[in-house]
């Protein structure tokens, strides 16, 4: 079997390298320093830059301006993005990009993608429900009267809402299906409350009150919010790969110049060991992820449905980045929560990423029932 990644899949790694590797994380603005929220809007310099990489266009397909890759090919972009703590909406905006591309309307689909993909239009994804625990469909109800659907509900922790001129919002309908709306913003019926995310960036509570649209900006095709739901959890399992990858880096960089009683604490076995237990974490966080990411790219059949890997992935993902960071702050010392050192900044989009679309717990309930109906013969 061969494991390695295609010729496309390593350009755009390497794309992706030429546009997150001058981001200087000692520039991102720190929670700890800025009240409320650490800015109004993403970093669109680098927005722009992502434009000129066609990486905003990397899973659209070539009648929409894009390149046709897949979702391991974002998930190797999106590693890229959380090392330098990129402040943009990439994986929202993509994900939702996709979801219109896949089951939207052919309306949809010209009004949005190909803007989308020269990144003029900005997508996210509202995926937290009302109180960021319970399923994100059942927060919001869609009836259709005549020829609008009309929309009422609250959804909580929307990512840079503020900013987005399209939010991809779930809900169900009075006979239990769930449909996607594809809301434009602003929109006669939608506000929006300032909510602060663990990281400082500005989340959006979103409220729907009779919000009526065309039957063309909504989605009714049965599995798209799962299949959109699931790769905004593998995008941000990606993201944790990629920031604990850098924490632990950091890490043997500090231990290995720092000394004590004449030699680099790296060399102490009990610094040793705890690195060594990290580099593990990461490891089984990065198998999970690309057999979550290979699931979803070619919908191949497994043991398990695919929510089932994706479900040992984010388990994996929430707690090995949790297990990371804390370990850098232990072998950093007080260096670590020095606020004119970048880890503080990594801690807290770490913690961020161990709760988004669930904490690993919520992830074993997933799995555990998925087993309970998919007996293992």
């Amino acid at each position: 079997m061969d494991f390695t990644f295609t010729e496309e899949q390593q350009a755009a790694v390497e794309a992706a390298k030429a546009v997150f590797g001058p981001v200087a994380p000692d520039g991102v603005p720190s929670p700890a320093l800025t009240p409320g929220a650490v800015a109004d809007d993403f970093d669109r310099a680098l927005w722009s830059k992502l434009t000129d990489a066609d990486l905003l266009s990397l899973l659209l397909a070539p009648e929409h301006g894009g390149a046709g890759l897949d979702a391991i090919a974002l998930c190797l972009v999106l590693r890229e993005s959380a090392k330098a703590l990129a402040r943009v909406p990439l994986l929202e905006h993509t994900a939702t990009a996709v979801a219109v591309q896949t089951y939207g309307s052919d309306e949809l689909k010209e009004q949005i993608l190909p803007r989308a993909g020269r990144g003029e239009l900005v997508l996210t994804a509202a995926s937290a429900g009302r109180t960021g625990h319970d399923p994100a469909q059942l927060a919001v109800s869609a009836r259709r009267d005549t020829d609008t659907w009309i929309l009422d509900g609250t959804q909580t922790g929307v990512p840079w809402a503020h900013n987005a001129d399209h939010i991809a919002v779930p809900a169900h309908t009075p006979q239990g299906r769930t449909v996607i709306a594809v809301l434009p913003h602003p929109h006669e019926g939608l506000s929006l409350a300032e909510q602060i995310s663990t990281t400082g960036e500005r989340l959006g509570e979103l409220h729907l009150d009779s919000v009526r649209l065309d039957p063309h900006q909504i989605i009714e095709t049965d599995e798209a919010w799962d299949r959109l739901h699931q790769l905004l959890t593998t995008g941000t399992c990606a993201l944790a790969l990629g920031l604990g990858e850098r924490v632990l880096q950091m890490t043997g960089d500090y231990t290995s110049k720092r000394e004590q009683f004449g030699y680099p604490v790296a060399t102490f076995q009990a610094v040793a060991v705890q690195a060594a237990d990290r580099y593990i974490d990461l490891r089984a966080m990065e198998a999970t992820l690309w057999q979550a990411a290979w699931r979803i790219s070619t919908q191949a059949d497994g043991a398990l449905p695919t929510a089932g890997d994706i479900a040992v992935a984010k388990i994996w993902a929430s707690e090995g980045v949790r297990r990371v960071v804390q370990t850098a702050q232990h072998l950093h010392g007080g260096f670590g929560a020095d606020t004119d050192y970048p880890l503080h900044r990594y801690h807290a989009w770490a913690k961020q990423l161990e709760l988004s679309l669930g904490p690993a717990a919520a992830h074993e309930e997933t799995l555990g029932d998925l087993l309970a109906a998919h007996p293992l013969g």
